[in-house]
């Protein structure tokens, strides 16, 4: 029997301290990163992805980060990819890979593989594309969540690509994406070994709250709108990213700088949630329970003293 690749994830609700607990981690054990961000995949997109900073990628390597321009799509598949080759890289230099990250489909996709679903139909998508198009995807967005509220409560409302699909595999065989994905019986691709950070309700949102703020501070505005100005712009995917979203809109004049960082604080919150509902659906995670004032050292202490990883080679 082939022994499997050990990978070891460190998961958890945005802003819950997965990347210095990693990289601490790291440090301890010889491994390396491979970030599982959906949105740290798009260069020049630092401020409001919380990117670690150019030190800390110096001291620990990691991968996954800075891949495509914020102009173009990136499918989970290409992410898939991307950290397959990054996971077989550290292993090769003998060192321990460190998936770190809080995209639940980027995790389930590279630990599980990918769901794909009945065949593309190409009339009944472009009929689905015409229709986001002249009724707007909201439109689209409020029938998906009729006929699978599964699917629409994952799927962010301005995510056109996954609502055209939801809806599409809908029309087509007439069952729900979700019940769907609910079926498919999963296989691990690595011997996987899952780390789950987790705060108290009143600690994170006081974490979110003063991340968003410094956020600000370092000049999210500046970015965003240097990104806007870019010739090739933004895509859905890159424009939709909690923090990019609300910044679009104050620069468009939809809202004062106050009330986007006070809609990021609340749509983190709301992201944070969704997140922690998909996890608590993991059986086999073992959750650490941080308290307010543990620093990232203690914590990958915490996580060796449990024998959860082991160093390398």
């Amino acid at each position: 029997m082939v022994r499997m690749q050990r990978l070891v994830f460190i998961l958890g609700s945005t802003a819950c301290g997965k990347g210095s607990v990693g990289r601490a981690l790291a440090r301890r054990i010889g491994g390396q990163v491979v970030s599982v961000d959906s949105m740290k995949v798009y260069r020049r997109m630092d401020i409001g992805t919380a990117k670690p900073s150019a030190e800390a990628r110096r001291e620990v390597p990691h991968h996954c980060i800075d891949l495509v321009e914020p102009s173009e799509s990136f499918s989970v598949a290409r992410y898939v990819e991307h950290a397959d080759r990054a996971v077989a890289e550290i292993a090769a230099a003998g060192d321990v890979p460190l998936a770190v990250g809080g995209t639940n489909l980027y995790i389930k996709a590279l630990a599980e593989g990918l769901f794909e679903g009945p065949s593309a139909d190409p009339e009944l998508r472009a009929e689905l594309r015409r229709r986001a198009e002249s009724e707007g995807l909201a439109a689209l967005h409020a029938e998906l969540a009729e006929v699978d509220p599964d699917a629409a409560g994952r799927i962010h409302p301005n995510d056109a690509k996954r609502i055209v699909r939801a809806l599409e595999v809908y029309r087509g065989p007439g069952v729900p994406i979700s019940e769907l994905q609910r079926q498919w019986d999963a296989q691990r691709r690595y011997d996987c070994v899952f780390v789950g950070l987790r705060r108290d309700r009143a600690d994170l949102h006081g974490r979110i709250n003063r991340r968003a703020g410094r956020m600000v501070e370092l000049g999210l505005r500046d970015e965003v709108a240097s990104l806007l100005a870019e010739p090739a712009g933004l895509s859905p995917e890159a424009g939709a990213a909690v923090g990019y979203a609300e910044m679009i809109d104050h620069l468009h004049g939809r809202c004062t700088l106050d009330e986007a960082l006070e809609r990021i604080k609340i749509n983190t919150r709301r992201l944070a949630k969704k997140q922690r509902t998909w996890q608590r659906r993991w059986t086999d995670v073992r959750w650490l329970d941080l308290p307010p004032d543990e620093p990232p050292d203690a914590t990958a202490e915490r996580i060796m003293a449990g024998g959860l990883v082991a160093e390398s080679r």
